[in-house]
């Protein structure tokens, strides 16, 4: 039994990696890298699903009593357009959690610190449990918490890069200072970079672009479950610390004596 719980906005859930839902080839191959890594949150754009019809190829491939879908407001680009995709999803019955995503430039798509506390600030108001996806920023972190979001969601670098946790120091300080469940998203792209987020003690890991474009997703997907399970592990069980000298592992005196 796995009594290691991941508590998140008042629920439990007992795996700590979630899913990202676009760049998949087919809702097919989804369908089995979701049942592979044995996840039970999924992230999905809102402006990507026809919520008002079952027929829906997300919809149909991806049962909403088996998941918890996590909307996305990927797209806006201020405040006032987070809130009214947020909405849209609510009207719609899919969730009243958001994965709050406010990126004004398309090019590098970082997120907008200034208007996603504006947006968090409004939507904590209106009774949703956001998830703001931010930069790295420890001050922003502490805010975001301060007014109410159930988790925060620092970048490890820029979304789609695989370039893994380009911004390690800084999740760390976010990781200390949280009283709420720090989620790395976004540039996570191998197994390596998910345990070691879990190592630092991050609480839970989000990942698309690294399964979806792997060669064989189905198994990427259970690399990734492993990694997630095994970092956590090695966190809970406590590190060793790190040493700039050499330490013997045995003894190197006394052993010759008779």
């Amino acid at each position: 039994m796995n009594t290691d719980i991941f508590h998140l906005g008042g629920q439990e859930f007992h795996s700590r990696l979630i899913m990202g839902t676009g760049k998949f080839a087919s809702p097919e191959i989804l369908k089995h890298v979701l049942q592979a890594a044995d996840c039970k949150i999924v992230t999905v754009a809102v402006r990507r699903v026809d919520t008002e019809t079952e027929h829906d190829p997300f919809i149909k491939t991806i049962s909403p009593e088996n998941y918890l879908f996590l909307p996305n407001t990927s797209g806006a680009r201020t405040a006032e357009e987070a809130v009214r995709l947020a909405e849209i999803a609510r009207f719609s019955g899919v969730s009243d959690w958001v994965k709050l995503e406010i990126s004004p430039e398309p090019n590098h798509l970082m997120p907008d610190p200034i208007e996603t506390l504006k947006a968090a600030e409004i939507l904590v108001k209106k009774g949703f449990k956001v998830m703001p996806y931010i930069h790295a920023d420890p001050v922003l972190a502490k805010r975001l918490e301060e007014v109410g979001c159930v988790s925060v969601m620092p970048l490890g670098s820029p979304i789609g890069t695989n370039m893994g946790l380009e911004t390690k120091t800084f999740i760390k300080l976010i990781i200390e200072q949280s009283n709420i469940p720090v989620i790395v998203d976004a540039g996570i792209g191998a197994p390596s970079h998910a345990c070691e987020a879990m190592e630092m003690g991050a609480d839970a890991v989000l990942v698309n672009t690294a399964i979806a474009t792997a060669q064989y997703p189905v198994h990427m997907s259970e690399a990734f479950a492993l990694a997630v399970k095994t970092g956590r592990m090695a966190y809970l069980a406590g590190l060793g610390g790190v040493s700039s000298a050499a330490r013997a592992s045995s003894p190197l005196t006394g052993f010759l004596r008779v």
